[in-house]
């Protein structure tokens, strides 16, 4: 492969910083609490990082942790790593020392930068894996880190920064790793998700295209970069268009409200409970929002309660995201002008995308029939790393298999019903999760959250069982609610029991864990045949 040839004709998400900081370098990038970074700033700090790394030996197709909490920093290690070709390893914060330990071997990471608050957390596993030989603390909370063990090298990144701020310039194929990205596993170690720079970069534009974002945006980054949908949905594609990316640690409505009121953000992204948050917050109701064009949610449609209160009081647009991991993540949209027509669907194809429904023979099905979605695109993952069964069985039928089932209606929307794990299997019948869940939300007012799951019967097999969370200052009623859901629901759908709870497991992007509801309350008909007999 020619150089001179490559650096002309190819994809790369790294070349997109590079593009947008020479047509508007003095446009405002990245603001993280009282760093400014215009794009001609960023760029040279991201070509610093890449000749230190390149300097270390870093080359094209080695991998490179990154363990940190949302951070400029975080952003010019992953557009480093793009310009050199070296795969990034984001870390998910909320994995147990044996998950990383795990991932670091697999991914064959031959180093690590870590936020330096992180370290305690992180040096458990980086010393049960030999060949992570290289680990560069990021500032973060504190700068202090351990004494530099005998078998690793320990640097900061600011000890990594080169004099050299020019471009680097070395080979990148448009199918090359630009991520291992790894996704959640409920009984056994993630999966690595090789996702390229030609996924990722058209993944991007049609992003930046369906949301007719500019540079005139500023966009809140409050959900976490190691997850692809704020970094690979939202991040990259305001990098394309020389957008301003403001960094937030975390979720906090009062700081979340403040920073749209004082940096007139004009693109959100958050879960529907962060809305709601927000919402009930005392200084709501005096908040200038009037710079908001769209708040973009994910993870799950908004109870129709919810959509109408957040349409009225942002008085913007909101959409929902809908894709996973290995599609780059977006899929469908469910776009503003469905929020009120098509309560609970999950939109319609992205430009780039072809979405189908597919029975169990491979076998496409009609309009209106139920069965798999299964996608197509060149924003699809290159497989899974190192599991080639695996990524046999996703792309069977020459289509990527989701693993959610859905169907499409009339009017060509999308409608998630549930995935197929999830689906409860109770007396012969097969009952999607989802379907009663949106029941128990309008059935019930006082609902916050609700996760319905089945679980271990002597007679139906699996129970369906509503574990809900109320809202603050309000209660449930178990029987008062059973009742209620009978009027709305055929009868073999009602929830054999409620089961009220403070609060309900997350991962760390904010997802429920409906593997671990299960495990939590698994006893819970037994406990109850005992009791009665």
């Amino acid at each position: 492969m020619d150089l001179n040839e490559n650096l002309i004709q190819r994809i790369n998400i790294g070349d997109s910083l590079t593009r947008t900081a020479a047509v508007r370098p003095a446009q405002l990038a990245v603001v993280d609490g009282d760093r400014r970074w215009t794009y001609g700033e960023f760029n040279a700090w991201v070509n610093r990082l890449a000749h230190g790394l390149a300097g270390r030996g870093y080359s094209r197709g080695d991998a490179l942790a990154l363990a940190s909490a949302n951070s400029a920093e975080f952003l010019a290690v992953y557009y480093a790593c793009a310009k050199l070709g070296v795969v990034c390893v984001p870390i998910n914060l909320g994995w147990r020392p044996d998950e990383v330990a795990y991932v670091l071997g697999h991914s064959e990471a031959r180093g690590m930068v870590v936020e330096s608050q992180l370290v305690p957390a992180m040096s458990e596993a980086v010393a049960k894996v030999s060949d992570v030989e290289d680990v560069i603390v990021a500032p973060g909370t504190h700068a202090e880190y351990p004494a530099e063990p005998a078998d690793r090298h320990w640097s900061t990144t600011e000890e990594l920064l080169a004099d050299e701020a020019s471009e680097p310039e070395c080979i990148v194929d448009d199918t090359d790793g630009l991520s291992y990205l790894y996704t959640s596993g409920t009984t056994s170690f993630p999966k690595g998700v090789v996702g390229t720079h030609k996924a990722i970069y058209l993944g991007s534009m049609s992003g930046a295209l369906e949301g007719g974002w500019s540079a005139a945006d500023r966009f809140t980054a409050m959900m976490p970069m190691f997850h692809t949908a704020q970094l690979n949905a939202f991040c990259t594609p305001a990098v394309m268009v020389g957008a301003t990316i403001h960094v937030l640690r975390g979720f906090d409505p009062r700081v979340f409200l403040d920073t749209i009121e004082r940096e007139r953000i004009t693109q959100v992204f958050g879960l529907p409970m962060m809305f709601r948050a927000a919402l009930d917050h005392p200084s709501f109701a005096g908040r200038d929002l009037s710079s908001l064009k769209r708040a973009v949610y994910a993870m799950a449609p908004m109870p129709d309660a919810l959509i109408r209160a957040c349409l009225e009081g942002f008085a913007c647009d909101f959409a929902l995201l809908f894709g996973q991991t290995e599609m780059s993540p977006v899929t469908t949209l469910f776009r503003p002008e469905h929020q009120l027509t098509h309560i609970g669907a999950v939109g319609t194809p992205i430009t780039g995308v072809q979405v189908g429904i597919m029975g169990p023979d491979g076998q496409l099905l009609p309009q209106g029939e139920q069965g798999e979605i299964v996608y197509r695109g060149p924003s699809t993952m290159q497989g899974y790393l190192r599991n080639p069964d695996a990524t046999a069985a996703a792309f069977a039928h020459g289509w990527f298999h989701s693993g959610d089932v859905g169907r499409f209606d009339a009017d060509g929307v999308l409608w998630f019903a549930d995935r197929y794990k999830d689906v409860i299997k109770t007396g012969g019948e097969n009952v999607a999760s989802i379907e009663v869940e949106k029941a128990v939300y309008a059935a019930d007012p006082s609902v916050a959250e609700v996760v319905v799951v089945g679980l271990p019967h002597e007679r139906w097999s699996e129970a369906i069982t509503a574990v809900v969370v109320p809202k603050p200052g309000e209660s449930v009623d178990p029987d008062a609610l059973i009742a209620a859901l009978k009027q709305r629901l055929d009868g073999y759908k009602v929830p054999k029991s409620v089961i009220v709870t403070d609060d309900l497991p997350r991962t760390s992007t904010g997802k429920i864990q409906k593997n671990l509801v299960r495990e939590a309350n698994a006893a819970h008909y037994g406990q109850l045949l005992t009791c009665r007999s």
